[in-house]
């Protein structure tokens, strides 16, 4: 099983990592809601703010901040970027419908919170308090549609750390993770395709995008559900 300690030395040596399902899934135990977890992707709601003017993105989004060993939830609040990091929605304050009370208290979320603030503390120790932003998405796949897990492209959110959980696929082709310098050079790829395939980013470091998706079968639902956790040092 890959460590905290094994991560953060990937973490700082190349800006990233991919945590495989199986070391994802012994990292964070047992989870016996998962199920309950992940069918909660179900009852997301679409992304009206899409400057694109897709709508293939479904999604909630919820507060939390820890300080010390403790993960706490604050009070509803937009998610907001600036147009430095995200030229195509950034500069306005974006209102999603919460995560669910049961998401926010079940032990699939607060395990991952845990662990997320254990990994991330390791990077930066002297840090005394984390904004946390969680976010439920959901790119949904039609035939002769373009669906854009990233519709900004290769970005940066303006955190200091992200997580990408994938949390399901269903007859989905594509959806690469790339990795790049902020100059645009390439550092690495990969494919998020089994539940609990992880993506760790350092986001002051490197830039990331994942490739538009597309149904395998055009008769068939299609979608890309991913958990998204970002950590930021509070000022």
């Amino acid at each position: 099983m890959i460590s905290v300690a094994g991560l953060a030395t990937a973490l700082r040596e190349d800006g990233y990592a991919f945590v495989a399902s199986a070391e994802m899934r012994a990292a964070l135990g047992e989870l016996d809601d998962w199920p309950a977890f992940a069918a909660s992707w179900e009852d997301l709601h679409l992304d009206r703010y899409m400057a694109d003017g897709g709508r293939y993105r479904r999604r909630r989004h919820s507060l939390f901040s820890a300080s010390g060993a403790r993960v706490i939830q604050r009070p509803h609040g937009p998610h907001w970027q600036s147009r430095e990091y995200n030229p195509l929605h950034g500069g306005i304050e974006r209102w999603f419908e919460p995560i669910t009370d049961e998401v926010c208290a079940s032990r699939s979320l607060g395990t991952i919170l845990e662990w997320c603030r254990a990994m991330f503390q390791s990077l930066a120790p002297t840090t005394e308090r984390w904004d946390i932003e969680v976010h439920q998405f959901r790119i949904e796949a039609r035939a002769n549609e373009p669906a854009n897990p990233t519709p900004e492209g290769p970005h940066r959110d303006g955190v200091d750390y992200v997580l990408v959980l994938l949390v399901q696929r269903r007859n989905i082709a594509s959806g690469t993770t790339t990795i790049l310098t902020p100059g645009g050079a390439a550092l690495g790829s990969f494919t998020l395709t089994t539940p609990f395939d992880a993506a760790l980013v350092d986001d002051a470091r490197v830039f990331h995008g994942v490739t538009p998706v597309e149904p395998v079968d055009p008769q068939l639902p299609a979608h890309r559900d991913v958990l998204v956790v970002t950590f930021r040092k509070s000022s």
